[in-house]
């Protein structure tokens, strides 16, 4: 293996808890980590998302992502399908240790996704990782009148630890490219060659935050105050805006620059068609800065260099839909099309919030969107991280890439909101055959999640109990085949220690049933004998029984009624 991608390959496996892995498996992991990186924002165990065994059709990773968000699971991309209009993509990854790009493998991988991205039964014995990327395939497809006025993308990586791409094998990838076109079932298919450069960027982007050089030579200074270091107002030409801040460097918007934007975009509703109407008319589109507000910058880094302004660790707050809008319109733009552009510099996480939810407000923004941006969540990340000792840290990301530099973080241990918020429902709100429709569960219960007075014990106790679970299937304590019952397995945890399913009362006992729990999870030996020895012989009687009706695992766990099968066989079994 190139030295260069051996070193980071080693340094990977160590933030993730991936040492027990062959080196070859060990590569498959990061390739996809730097791979689904590129689409995908939040902390994720690339771990899942590779295949395993024989029959694998040369696919060693994928994912389907479904308006940004990352799905593996037929059921759950099911239920992400009902969306109204959604956009899909799919990323398929292929990845050897091999010094080189052989055009065998190109050809033999086009051949493979043809049959299983086609219509037509698939000719070969294929592993549970595949069959379950075609009930994906087949997911999307039976709902394809739903989709965004496009076919889904189909993304195809082949990585090596090789430099040089021959011509040859470029031709092979157009080829491939054409041989898939031809199935008339995607909007896009490109076909790319990743070598160990591509692969090292990659790595950095998905591990470092933002960084972009802004040519600034005519800007207003505004007073700053209390909490701001700098602020900045001026006009930025359209193309400069898209070119240096918007596309990631392959042609890709920078959706991660949006994550604190409270809304995300909106599709082209009557605003945003508005917008791009103006765009495409040669007379409005040079008044575009006096018709549009414009876009607000908050950078936690800022150096000015000459007439150039370096940003570094930033995120428009708002303009999202802006620049939605100007990037899908970017063959449009004309120097003569200005954007107002705002740069705020602070590193007062208090004030930053403050301008995420002030300048929020200045359009309609729903209670629960602004609920996001309250002190329980830095209460919550300092609850995780401050008063344990080290083994029992854990890190809660309020935004994107928080610890991405962190050497001293542990990857593992960080849990994005997403995450925790499955997590709490799961354990302590008693809906783990509902996380998997999370979109239609946060709209039922999202109000009950992250309330000012909540126990901050309660979801630093789901997420270690997440955690543990987690290092077990990861360290091969448990049977990766039992994933998707996971979130069972944390309902149950807390039915078997503390024997209720009701939402403790107050703080008093909410402190002394985590304790119970929590004794427990960070007991290595006691938690590997709970689960293993305890419950997994429960879960599985009821997995059979759904079996014998017909139900596979990644149906039933989405069922209410697994999961009060579940419960009944826990409660004849131990008496809670």
């Amino acid at each position: 293996m190139e030295k260069v991608i051996e070193s980071l390959v080693k340094g990977f496996q160590q933030d993730q808890d991936l040492t027990e892995l062959p080196e070859s498996e060990a590569f498959e992991a990061f390739a996809a980590y730097c791979v689904l990186s590129s689409y995908y924002n939040d902390p994720f165990n690339p771990d899942v998302y590779r295949t395993g065994g024989g029959n694998d059709l040369g696919i060693d990773a994928y994912a389907v992502l479904i308006d940004g968000d990352l799905y593996r699971d037929p059921t759950e991309v099911q239920a992400a399908m009902k969306r109204k209009r959604p956009q899909v993509q799919v990323v398929i990854i292929q990845a050897k240790t091999s010094g080189k790009f052989e055009t065998k493998v190109i050809s033999d991988l086009a051949e493979n996704l043809g049959h299983l991205c086609g219509a037509g039964r698939i000719p070969y014995d294929v592993s549970t990782d595949v069959a379950s990327l075609r009930d994906c395939l087949d997911a999307v497809f039976e709902n394809s009148a739903r989709l965004a006025g496009q076919l889904p993308q189909l993304h195809v990586r082949y990585v090596t630890t090789g430099d040089q791409i021959s011509d040859m094998v470029n031709r092979k990838a157009r080829s491939a490219e054409k041989h898939l076109d031809k199935l008339n079932r995607f909007d896009t298919t490109d076909v790319r060659c990743v070598n160990w450069r591509e692969l090292r960027t990659l790595y950095q982007q998905a591990t470092s935050t933002v960084r972009v050089t802004l040519p600034v030579p005519k800007q207003f200074a505004v007073p700053a105050g209390p909490g701001v270091e700098q602020s900045f107002v001026r006009l930025i030409s359209a193309p400069e805006l898209v070119c240096t801040i918007l596309d990631d460097g392959s042609g890709k918007l920078r959706e991660n620059l949006f994550e604190s934007n409270v809304r995300a975009f909106q599709g082209y509703n009557r605003v945003n068609s508005g917008i791009r109407d103006s765009l495409r008319d040669r007379d409005k589109r040079q008044r575009f800065a006096v018709m549009n507000n414009g876009i607000t910058i908050v950078t936690r880094r800022l150096d000015r260099v000459g007439d150039d302004f370096v940003l570094d660790d930033f995120q428009i707050v708002n303009g999202c839909q802006t620049c939605h809008v100007l990037f899908h319109e970017r063959d449009q733009l004309t120097d003569q099309v200005f954007v107002s552009v705002h740069i705020v510099h602070s590193v007062d996480e208090d004030v930053i919030q403050g301008i995420v939810a002030a300048t929020n407000q200045q359009t309609p923004v729903s209670d629960e969107d602004l609920a996001a941006r309250e002190d329980f969540h830095k209460e919550l990340e300092d609850f995780f991280t401050l008063g344990w000792d080290k083994p029992r840290q854990l890190f809660y990301e309020r935004r994107a890439k928080q610890y991405s530099e962190r050497k001293d973080v542990e990857k593992t241990r960080v849990i994005s909101r997403a995450q925790l918020s499955r997590a709490y429902l799961a354990m302590f709100l008693n809906e783990p055959s509902r996380v998997g429709h999370y979109q239609e569960l946060i709209k039922a219960r999202g109000t009950e999640l992250f309330v000012t007075g909540q126990p901050s014990i309660l979801y630093y106790t789901a997420a270690a109990t997440w955690y543990r679970l987690e290092w077990m299937i990861r360290n091969h304590r448990i049977n990766r085949g039992y994933r998707p019952a996971q979130y069972h397995l944390m309902a149950m945890i807390r039915q078997k220690l503390v024997g209720s399913l009701k939402l403790p009362p107050n703080g008093k006992v909410a402190q002394k049933e985590c304790d119970q729990i929590l004794k427990v999870i960070w007991n290595t030996e006691a938690a590997e004998k709970l689960v293993v020895r305890e419950l997994l012989p429960v879960i599985q009687r009821a997995i059979d029984a759904e079996r014998a009706a017909g139900v596979p695992l990644g149906e039933a766990v989405r069922n209410e009624r697994f999961a009060e099968l579940v419960r009944k066989e826990l409660t004849d079994s131990t008496g809670r």
